[in-house]
């Protein structure tokens, strides 16, 4: 495929309608933040996709596309129409389906109770190094902002810390669509039990709300901790999809075997 430049892009409507929660958003995000890369099977496109993080939306048709077309998808999780299976199958080494699930903010949040010297703010440009100082492991949670300094100077994040400033839990709006924002949260293992999840993501969903969006959740049917921290923070059900982990391409596994 061939990367297009934001100015190339053309009109994104067609391609990507807005307005709905869920992956939808991605696209919406990229253009806003410049987060992300755009792919186009031709100038004149019958495909298009975008990706930011590790997600991916792929629209159009694949007629005319040959499996190594899709090679800087790699690695990725891909939404795309039914008709892609059979390239995508050709195209990565594996791939393995996500049964997914979609939440909007619907009811009002359970109260959280934050022990004494916890506190929750808004995230700060200052807050890059506690950001940083999360790991590889938590590293996920400021990718759609282009790593730590993005999301620090976003303002779209929240952070619950201890009496010494350790971050203990984090809420951000991972992708910004023009109607619904995607929370995503990050919590330390040890502090799991403590609420201070719920109380970034309420923070954070007030945040959005106050902005005119929807707050929207989108998390794997497998996982029952997100569910239920979606459900207690007001969270319900809208609907469900599927998308696609891929792995190598697989002209360059046959390359190197």
């Amino acid at each position: 495929m061939i990367e297009l430049k934001p100015r190339e892009l053309p009109a994104l409507a067609p391609w990507f309608p807005t307005g709905t929660p869920g992956p939808a958003a991605i696209g919406e995000h990229a253009l806003r933040t410049g987060n992300g890369r755009w792919w186009a099977d031709r100038a004149r496109p019958r495909a298009l996709a975008v990706s930011c993080a590790d997600r991916v939306l792929l629209r159009g048709t694949p007629d005319g596309m040959t499996p190594d077309d899709l090679a800087p998808l790699a690695h990725s999780s891909i939404d795309a129409p039914a008709r892609f299976l059979p390239l995508l199958g050709a195209a990565f080494t594996s791939l393995t389906p996500w049964e997914r699930m979609v939440w909007t903010l619907q009811s009002p949040p359970t109260p959280s109770v934050l022990p004494r010297g916890m506190r929750v703010r808004r995230i700060e440009p200052a807050d890059t190094d506690a950001l940083r100082a999360l790991g590889p492991e938590g590293a996920w949670i400021t990718a759609s902002w282009g790593g730590p300094p993005g999301l620090a100077a976003s303002g779209h994040g929240w952070i619950a810390t201890d009496r010494t400033g350790t971050a203990l839990a984090i809420a951000c709006a991972y992708f910004r669509g023009s109607h619904h924002e995607e929370v995503a949260f990050l919590t330390r293992p040890d502090h799991r039990r403590h609420q201070p999840a719920l109380a970034c993501v309420t923070a954070l969903c007030a945040d959005i709300t106050a902005r005119g969006h929807t707050p929207s959740w989108t998390c794997s049917t497998l996982d029952r901790a997100d569910r239920l921290l979606a459900w207690t923070a007001g969270f319900r059900l809208v609907r469900e999809y599927v998308h696609y982990a891929v792995g190598s391409p697989a002209r360059q596994e046959l390359l190197t075997a």
